[in-house]
């Protein structure tokens, strides 16, 4: 009964100064704490892990319920949970987009691009960057003799070559001699070379861009596209890349209004199927079927009719249609893709095929994406969303499926 006593006279007495500096003390001190749990957490987190890990971490900072957020995003809060946990994955651009929105994120700080190096072509790809950068920061090339234009025309077309196959690596050590090459030959070149000089210059930019977007780098993909042709008309390459920047970096609507100055400079098929995909991830349907038969009309060879192919299995899987996204990409004709273009159409089956439940195929898919492209695959934040949840999954591709987790830093 004292004691009861004495701990309600307690109560009532007013705090000291002493007290209650030592009580702020500890709640600072506790706070201080759980921020450094969070953040810890996001470090950890940070290193290359799924989507879902992230997710929970910045949730938490952000000091939002699992309610909150599936209420914030319209997506069912089981996925969400799934998400957190380990059971689900990210395979829509959509849905990435609404999460990081809801957030108050970059959609990168959910991917957790650009990844930590695994191995040493992953950190000479890597290392890129730098130099890029660097580059960007220091414009003005000087006057004197570059290559000469055929040789630059030759080398630029290896580049393309070695993009198109997904060859990171060999595109990544070419590139900073490259773009400035090409930066000496706009300014050397006399006028009747100069045109092609900046067709060279602008492709070759083009190409380091689409390298920094798909590491993780936006940002300076960014503005090595705006240094791409100064001072000139948008040039359709540099907006085409554009609009697949908007698209990666979640943001649909200015994707479109890019597209729409696109089409302005030069529509061809790529501007039709790219504006499907983002009319696919704003939800609107309708509209994504219309753009993807007009890039259907506008194919003109057997490599562009599969790309159109390809693209509706996108947007049919940004639908959530499992489905028909495995059914487009049963039904492109894989043999006229090059190594970049086929990994990303076997990323999609291989999503297609888990949503479906078919874990042994969608390995299968991903291992196959995987020999023909490697480092694209890995770089790919669906990708290695998708590997992650299929290592505990799949029985027939068990070791190879633990093999490209270990590769890609997943385990």
């Amino acid at each position: 009964m004292c004691r009861a006593k004495g701990i309600r006279a307690y109560r009532r007495e007013p705090l000291s100064d002493e007290r209650a500096f030592v009580l702020a003390d500890h709640t600072a001190r506790a706070s201080e704490y759980a921020s450094y749990l969070v953040m810890r957490e996001l470090d950890e987190t940070a290193a290359g892990g799924p989507i879902g890990a992230r997710l929970a971490a910045w949730r938490l900072r952000r000091g939002l319920t699992r309610n909150d957020l599936a209420s914030r995003t319209g997506l069912e809060l089981d996925y969400v949970a799934g998400l957190e946990t380990g059971g689900e994955w990210v395979d829509r651009r959509g849905r990435l987009a609404a999460l990081a929105a809801a957030l108050r994120l970059d959609v990168a700080d959910l991917t957790g691009q650009p990844y930590p190096p695994r191995g040493e072509k992953h950190a000479a790809v890597r290392a890129v960057a730098f130099h890029l950068r660097r580059r960007v920061a220091h414009p003005h090339p000087d006057t004197a003799a570059g290559l000469p234009l055929d040789e630059l025309a030759e080398r630029t077309r290896v580049a393309a070559q070695a993009g198109a196959a997904g060859e990171e690596h060999t595109l990544a050590l070419a590139l900073p001699e490259l773009i400035e090459d090409s930066d000496h030959a706009v300014v050397t070149d006399s006028p009747p070379g100069r045109e092609e000089a900046v067709q060279l210059r602008v492709q070759v930019h083009v190409l380091g861009a689409g390298l920094l977007r798909r590491l993780g780098y936006k940002d300076l993909a960014w503005m090595l596209l705006h240094r791409a042709c100064p001072g000139t008309l948008e040039s359709l390459p540099v907006l085409v890349e554009e609009v697949r920047l908007l698209i990666d970096l979640g943001l649909p609507e200015y994707a479109l209004a890019r597209a729409e100055r696109a089409e302005d400079a030069g529509a061809d098929w790529q501007v039709a199927a790219l504006t499907a995909v983002a009319q696919a991830m704003a939800g609107r349907r309708p509209e994504a079927e219309q753009f993807l038969a007009t890039a259907a009309e506008r194919a003109t060879n057997a490599r562009e009719s599969s790309l159109v192919v390809a693209a509706r299995a996108v947007v049919a899987a940004e639908y959530g249609d499992a489905g028909e996204a495995a059914d487009h990409a049963r039904a492109a004709n894989q043999t006229a893709l090059g190594g970049a273009h086929r990994c990303g159409l076997l990323l999609v089956a291989a999503a297609a095929e888990a949503r479906q439940g078919r874990a042994d195929q969608a390995a299968a898919r991903l291992v196959e994406a995987d020999a023909v492209a490697p480092m694209r695959l890995r770089l790919d934040p669906f990708a290695r969303d998708l590997v992650a949840v299929l290592v505990d999954r799949t029985t027939v591709h068990a070791a190879a499926v633990r093999d490209l987790a270990e590769r890609a830093g997943l385990r």
